[in-house]
Parts: structure tokens; sequence; C-alpha cells
């Protein structure tokens, strides 16, 4: 049987301060490189490989992302794998902030994905409404679509232009 064990915040800067924890931050590159737990490897979830982790040397491997969705995943890939017993940190890199925890930053970062996503998102929408009011309602239509993808994005917790961004050069160089 896989367990999935749920890590507080606390207790992790516990196992950290005494040596016995390896972080896995499965966040995309760009995230990793603006915002991190001091010392957290990255190893994204688009690139998850159960078989590319970081050597542990008997540690205990913890995984953490923005929130605790994507380190449940990438625990899923591992229960996939083989492992039987996975840690995560629940309620992830907020949980962490919200201790008052220490954050590595890097201001020179590329912006957030998520915030790429909105700001491309937004831009789209405008355009449309203004390209539709000014010159023909078929520019509507591109409004539409983004709402449309949107929505999808919010029911499926899946979004192909955060996926397009990630892969972007300046996200990748992170």
């Amino acid at each position: 049987m896989s367990v999935l064990h749920d890590v507080a915040a606390a207790d992790l800067q516990h196992g950290l301060n005494g040596g016995e924890v390896v972080l896995i931050d499965v966040r995309e590159p760009s995230e990793h490189a603006a915002e991190r737990i001091p010392h957290a490897r990255p190893v994204p979830l688009s690139a998850f490989a159960a078989d590319e982790l970081p050597e542990s040397n008997g540690k205990r491997l913890v995984l953490y992302c923005k929130s605790g969705n994507r380190s449940r995943k990438a625990a899923q890939a591992l229960f996939a794998a083989g492992h039987r017993e996975v840690y995560h940190l629940d309620g992830g890199l907020m949980a962490w902030k919200r201790l008052g925890h220490a954050v590595a930053t890097d201001p020179t970062a590329p912006i957030d994905v998520v915030r790429q996503v909105q700001m491309i998102a937004g831009a789209c929408i405008l355009l449309g409404v203004a390209l539709g009011a000014a010159l023909s309602p078929w520019f509507l239509a591109l409004s539409g679509a983004m709402g449309a993808g949107l929505l999808y994005a919010g029911l499926t917790n899946t979004c192909g232009l955060a996926t397009l961004l990630a892969r972007m050069p300046w996200n990748r160089s992170a």
C-alpha cells in the first residue's frame, strides 16, 4: 500500500535544520528561480521522472510546490514507479511563507508563468473587444476563445497556455 505523508511546514524546518531532508521543488524553473525554500533542488513536474531524483543518502525526500497540488501529482508518479512512502509539504510554499520561514528570491527571475497567462489572456480579451467594437464583431471570437480557455483551465486544472509558456526560452533558462 502506498502512503502519502503530509509534512507540516514547522516539521520540515526541523528536518532541514537537522540535515534529515532532501527538499525537491516540483514547480517550473522560472518559479523556482523567482522564489524557493533555501537548498531546495528543482525537479519540475513537467519533466518529472522518478528515476532522476537526486540521491537522498538515507535522508527523507520531501516534495513541494506552491500549494501542494503539483507535489501530490509528483507523489502519484513516484507511487507508479514503485515507491511505497512519499512525503510532501502540506500547503506548499504558501504554508511555508505563512509561518514566516525564510525563502530565497531573485528579483531578476522571469515573471511567474501564471501571471504571464493572466497578462496574455487579459490582453487578448481586451484586444478582441476593442477590435470587435471598432472593426468587426468577428474579432469578439478572440475574446470568446480566451474566455473558453480560461474556463477549461479552471475546470480541469490544466492550462495549455501555461504549459506552452513554461517551455519558452525566457522561462527555461531560469
